[in-house]
């Protein structure tokens, strides 16, 4: 929901630790990373780039196109339209799919989390395209919602085909935009449950008992690593979005075209040791922290909250503080029933010195149905007699 007009603005002053904010465009020009292809490392807060190298080449993803599959699949549990405990159907389809697999079987239930265990840990392309059936009706379908919401997410360099990440022609995308996808599907902080998991078991008290081994091994060997996606095809080589946390500072780091798993893995750990020797954050919100009230006009409801969409931070190189940092919540005015529970109803900013440094969406916490008739009735009656008081 985009609803556009005068704001009403409320303005609040911080007074935290501390001094320079890292700029967004403020790029370390060491050469962190060699022998790949293309590469990005990411503050996954304020999604300031620390460092990059041909970022915006288009390149083939190979299973990292799963990142976009976990993220509707998670978009789909929170709105209600999935539940974790439901079963999927595995068609004909789907199990056919070859490469990485849970070697499902057609016909083959099971649930959305063990659908999820098999796409996060084990790469399962059948797995994969399961979900997709079940959310979209069909895979064609489900890679329409994929190219849809990468151009909500304002990703120009990304196209998709298919679900998995199978070589397929005019199937691309970038370290930039796999990086900001990678973003978008932490705001679900709970995915990196299936994501860092090092190993785990399908079809557990049957015959059929299958070992879900993480192809990310940095989830082992890297303290702090949770996610996200390894890929590996001939033509796309060794690719990995990675991230991880630490002292409260969650990263994200992607390398596309490394000669071998050895090699990338090792310049995706260069990337995350700069990052956290060389950086902090400071947390400011999580998700879903309740900010203001917005007026809703002819609802069920007179007000809903509204809330972050996303952790919010401030960035620094380490030791700087952080200083006079304004908050700034505008509502939007002439909001009108019905609203979604997580339309924008707002905006949060964060500003120092006249600029802009985090400008983040306020969403709404529930759905507000438009008002019948008696209700509106029974409103101005009220106000009616409360004026002739």
């Amino acid at each position: 929901m985009k609803r556009v007009g005068s704001m009403m603005l409320i303005t609040f002053l911080f007074t935290c630790l501390a001094v320079p904010i890292v700029n967004a465009e403020e790029k370390n020009q060491t050469e962190i990373v060699e022998n790949v292809k293309s590469a990005i490392l990411i503050e996954r807060d304020t999604g300031t780039v620390l460092y990059e190298t041909n970022s915006n080449e288009k390149l083939p993803p190979a299973s990292m196109t799963k990142v976009m599959t976990m993220l509707l699949i998670m978009e789909a549990l929170d709105e209600g339209k999935l539940k974790w405990d439901e079963k999927i159907r595995t068609s004909e389809y789907a199990a056919s799919m070859g490469g990485s697999q849970i070697f499902l079987e057609a016909g083959e239930e099971m649930t959305t989390e063990q659908m999820l265990k098999g796409i996060a840990i084990g790469s399962g392309n059948d797995a994969s395209v399961a979900m997709a059936e079940r959310i979209s009706g069909s895979e064609e379908a489900f890679v329409n919602t994929m190219n849809k919401k990468a151009k909500e997410l304002g990703l120009k360099n990304t196209k998709f085909q298919n679900t998995t990440g199978l070589p397929e022609e005019d199937h691309y995308s970038t370290a930039y935009d796999m990086s900001i996808m990678a973003k978008e599907l932490l705001k679900y902080e709970e995915i990196t449950k299936y994501t860092g998991a090092y190993e785990d078991y399908l079809r557990e008290n049957t015959d059929k008992k299958f070992w879900l081994v993480n192809t990310n091994k940095l989830v082992r060997f890297y303290p702090g690593v949770d996610g996200l996606k390894t890929g590996f095809t001939r033509e796309a080589k060794y690719c990995l979005t990675a991230t991880a946390e630490k002292n409260g500072m969650r990263v994200i780091a992607v390398v596309f075209g490394a000669p071998t798993s050895k090699e990338r893995n090792a310049q995706i750990t260069k990337m995350l040791d700069y990052a956290f020797s060389q950086y902090e954050t400071h947390p400011m919100y999580e998700r879903n922290d309740s900010l203001a009230h917005a007026k809703i006009s002819k609802g069920e409801k007179k007000k809903v909250e509204a809330l972050t969409s996303e952790p919010i931070s401030l960035l620094t190189k380490k030791g700087e503080n952080i200083e006079n940092v304004k908050k700034q919540v505008s509502l939007n005015s002439n909001i009108k029933a019905p609203i979604t529970k997580g339309d924008q109803i707002g905006t949060l900013k964060l500003v120092k010195d006249g600029a802009t440094i985090v400008e983040s969406p306020l969403v709404a916490k529930e759905s507000v149905k438009e008002a019948g008739w008696w209700t509106l009735y029974k409103r101005a009656f009220g106000m009616f007699t409360k004026a002739g008081e």
